[in-house]
């Protein structure tokens, strides 16, 4: 009968202790804009490389997980491998621009929908001295000069980024078949690398390339902006929260927190951050906030 006694004390010993860790782990959710979500939850988002290298995300990332308790990993690419993130369920949330792919990447079911949240321009940026003598030139008839002169060298992208598939489109728009291009000799480089190294790589043999302006503007060492006008140069960035139903790996909170990245970005709050980041240091915005108002030109 003693050890009976003993034995239902140490039970009710344990149960109250348990109780009390529920308790105390409870008070350490968060209440996250309708969403509850533990603070050690993580949020897998890929980004292109342009949000990144400008230093956008080194200003949203803390805010982010201040307001919705959470942590963000985030992984920075190419939009072709951001994309191949979202395919193989690896992520839970895409920022990206490169509007052909987001669509398809949508219709294929791996993405909820397409929100714009920003936009800024390519531009074909060079040497001040301007060897090929591109400058004022539409999108089109610099790159046809390049093509024709191959005499400056070029620095593709080359990393199925959204900058490569905007560098093609030109090509196209111009008349050239991409393949003859790719392979048409020693003018044309391929850096695969992202924008900023690719920009470094044309800044230190004197030659051409095609950049966002905000990437540009933070990384432009002595190239100089040639080409900046033309419908075709536009470079509009969107959310895209992954499609669970797809991605049944992804957890209710992961769902959760990709939805408030959606919600975060364009807030009135974050819309006004990114409209006015960089204005102070490079005399202009990097971005400019476009939420429920894609710009067309």
């Amino acid at each position: 009968m003693k050890k009976f006694g003993l034995y239902f004390l140490t039970f009710v010993m344990i149960a109250s202790i348990a109780i009390t860790c529920f308790a105390c782990s409870s008070k350490e959710e968060t209440s996250t804009g309708g969403n509850v979500l533990p603070k050690e939850t993580r949020i897998r988002l890929a980004t292109t490389t342009s949000l990144y290298d400008t230093g956008l995300w080194s200003l949203l990332e803390p805010l982010y997980e201040e307001e919705y308790g959470v942590e963000l990993d985030i992984l920075y690419a190419g939009s072709g491998v951001a994309f191949e993130y979202g395919r193989n369920c690896d992520i839970d949330v895409l920022t990206i621009h490169s509007k052909a792919d987001e669509l398809q990447f949508i219709a294929d079911g791996y993405g909820m929908e397409r929100i714009p949240f920003a936009y800024n321009h390519f531009v074909i940026v060079g040497p001040a001295d301007d060897p090929a003598g591109i400058a004022g030139m539409s999108p089109e008839e610099a790159f046809a000069t390049l093509a024709e002169q191959q005499d400056s060298k070029f620095i593709s992208r080359y990393d199925k980024s959204g900058t490569h598939t905007k560098e093609k489109a030109i090509w196209a728009a111009a008349g050239y078949n991409y393949s003859d291009i790719e392979s048409s000799g020693d003018w044309y480089v391929k850096a695969v690398q992202g924008m900023a190294p690719t920009l470094l790589m044309a800044d230190e043999v004197g030659g051409y390339t095609l950049s966002d302006i905000g990437t540009f503007l933070a990384n432009q060492g002595d190239l100089v902006s040639l080409v900046d006008s033309g419908s075709i140069m536009l470079n509009v960035y969107s959310v895209i929260a992954i499609n669970s139903s797809k991605c049944t790996s992804m957890s209710s909170a992961s769902v959760a927190g990709a939805n408030d990245m959606v919600e975060f970005l364009t807030s009135d709050e974050v819309q006004e951050l990114i409209d006015n980041y960089g204005a102070e240091q490079y005399g202009q915005s990097l971005f400019t906030a476009c939420y429920g108002n894609e710009p067309t030109e």
